[in-house]
């Protein structure tokens, strides 16, 4: 493990449960070099690898994953003993902090090497080498002639990282869904390797080194995508995740005190309370009606007419929303940081259609993220560029921006690499970073960001789809409702067009409980709040540089940390 790595500058000085997290901590990012590399670890025997996916690799990882956490469940309650090893006060207690959220990312990853999700979809081999090229290229954050040489040594390994990918799947585990998700990204691969990568390099030697390296691994993802569009025909596995795992993943990994039957409920219960509420406003927005649904398809014929200019009123709107929060006092900036506003990568465009964003590198002094729009494949009809466009109007640009950028993502991955606890950015849990950026867009609404009743509408309207969001993906993975009931659910409950509501459907399908994870994060964390208020802990901005400093906690540790 190296000096980067450390929970403290000393290692001597460790507590017992400080050592055991740092400890974990290596472990997981020698593990995982892609993400060690994209979180900026500058340790060569990370950043010039894709890793061991192979079979033995991944079930040595589930073996090293369990005995991480026999170790860290050993210490539990230690901050409150001698095993404290000195440490008292904040210290024994942000120790104890750290120790359940490693434990409650070890217990994920038992429960889905139990499913052996290697054996089943090829999304983590596809992924690792697009991601573990692309994304260190992107971030910058070591001099290019050493980027170039990293990249050539990963080129190498792709062929071999594929090829492990055709020998672990397991027609009869594998659903189809997953793989022909896979093979829209793989078909991505050729492009990408040899006209995207080579171009991030600004010297021309580099390049042309690069495009030379890289069109054996463009060939091996042509294979791939061979392979893989005859996989799926042979494909019987499930991609339900089923309600006992389901609930498993709620409660022992987000800390949340119901299952997944109880969540279907408050997802349906938020929806309806929404419904009224948004019949309400949009009567009263200029040639609208009760009928929401109705009126927002109007406003969505409002949209940027390319892509160049969605990206141009994007970056517009990011700045505004940024200006806005520092105005407002919301919360504290971290030196030095900066969101850019891009196109998302080629290879991320066939699976997904929405905005996303990229976050720093936090384990560098780079506070650099990238809000990505959501540009359409290449060569894609105008038919799904018009409906990429409406998905993006101009009535929902406002509440994207602050989601993503200020003071969403953006604000909040910077101000947690600001903290220097590298275990705070290496596990976090989309039910706080995506409750997080939905909390917030609420809390600017009660600032007065969406002054136009029609962005306000366009607010309520990403909160209505969350909320659908929890309906469909608890009752696609418990077997209560099919692919194209979920598709219809979506484009008529929410603000969707059939292209983006398939797409929508797809995601959830292939990432059980992330879909849920936005407003149930964020009523819990609006729960929070609520009682930091009554108690007179402090101000609102204390409030959100408090708990959103503590990093992306499942939710229980998200409560400990603001109430202690």
């Amino acid at each position: 493990m190296t000096t980067e790595d450390s929970q403290s500058p000393v290692a001597g000085s460790l507590s017992p449960v400080a050592s055991a997290v740092a400890e974990a901590v290596g472990w997981y990012l020698d593990a995982n070099p892609v993400s060690a590399t994209v979180m900026g670890s500058d340790d060569p025997e990370r950043t010039r690898t894709l890793g061991d996916l192979s079979a033995e690799g991944y079930e040595r990882r589930a073996r090293e994953a369990a005995a991480h956490l026999a170790k860290l469940d050993a210490l539990a309650g230690a901050e409150d003993s001698a095993e404290a090893g000195g440490a008292t006060g904040d210290e024994a207690f942000q120790d104890g902090v750290d120790r359940d959220l490693v434990r409650a990312q070890l217990r994920r990853h038992g429960i889905m090497s139990e499913r052996r999700v290697w054996l089943r979809d090829p999304t983590d081999y596809v992924s690792t080498a697009l991601y573990g090229l692309y994304l260190p290229l992107q971030q910058r954050t070591r001099p290019e002639e050493r980027l170039a040489e990293e990249s050539l040594a990963k080129l190498k390994q792709v062929p071999e990282v594929l090829a492990a990918c055709r020998r672990n799947l397991d027609p009869a585990l594998a659903p189809k869904l997953l793989v022909n998700r896979a093979l829209g990204q793989a078909r991505t691969g050729r492009s990408f390797l040899t006209g995207s990568l080579p171009a991030m390099l600004q010297d021309e030697t580099l390049r042309a080194r690069v495009a030379e390296a890289a069109e054996p691994a463009a060939e091996a993802f042509d294979e791939l995508a061979a392979f893989l569009a005859d996989f799926a025909e042979r494909c019987e596995g499930d991609w339900r995740l089923g309600e006992q795992t389901y609930s498993r993943l709620l409660q022992d990994v987000e800390m949340l005190g119901y299952d997944t039957a109880e969540l279907h409920r408050r997802g349906q219960a938020a929806y309806d309370r929404l419904d009224g509420e948004m019949r309400e406003l949009a009567s009263r927005i200029p040639d609208g009606s009760p009928d929401w649904r109705a009126t927002m398809e109007m406003l969505c014929e409002d949209f940027p007419p390319t892509e160049e200019a969605m990206l141009a009123e994007y970056t517009a709107e990011t700045e505004r929303a940024r200006r806005f929060t520092k105005e407002h006092d919301l919360v504290s900036f971290a030196p030095g940081e900066e969101c850019l506003v891009q196109p998302g990568p080629e290879f991320l465009r066939a699976v997904l259609s929405v905005a996303s964003y990229n976050r720093p590198p936090a384990l560098t002094p780079s506070r650099t993220g990238v809000f990505n729009v959501p540009f359409t494949p290449a060569g894609s009809s105008p038919e799904a560029v018009l409906g990429r466009l409406k998905t993006n109007a101009r009535v929902s640009m406002p509440t994207i921006a602050v989601h993503e950028a200020y003071p969403g993502h953006h604000w909040h991955l910077s101000w947690v690499a600001e903290q220097g606890r590298p275990v705070r950015s290496t596990f976090t849990t989309p039910y706080f970073t995506e409750g997080w950026a939905l909390y917030i867009e609420t809390a600017m609404r009660e600032q007065g960001y969406f002054a136009d009743p029609r962005h306000e509408l366009g607010h309520l309207d990403a909160r209505i789809f969350r909320a659908a969001r929890i309906v469909v993906d608890t009752a696609l993975h418990t077997g209560e409702m099919s692919v194209e009931e979920a598709e219809a659910f979506m484009a008529s409950k929410a603000s969707l067009t059939p292209e983006t509501a398939k797409g929508e459907v797809n995601r959830y399908c292939a990432w059980p409980t992330q879909a849920p994870s936005y407003l149930t994060g964020c009523l819990e964390i609006e729960a929070i709040r609520a009682e930091y208020v009554k108690q007179g802990k402090g101000t609102l901005k204390q409030f959100h540089d408090t708990i959103a400093g503590s990093g992306g906690l499942p939710l229980g540790l998200a409560r400990r940390v603001a109430l202690r």
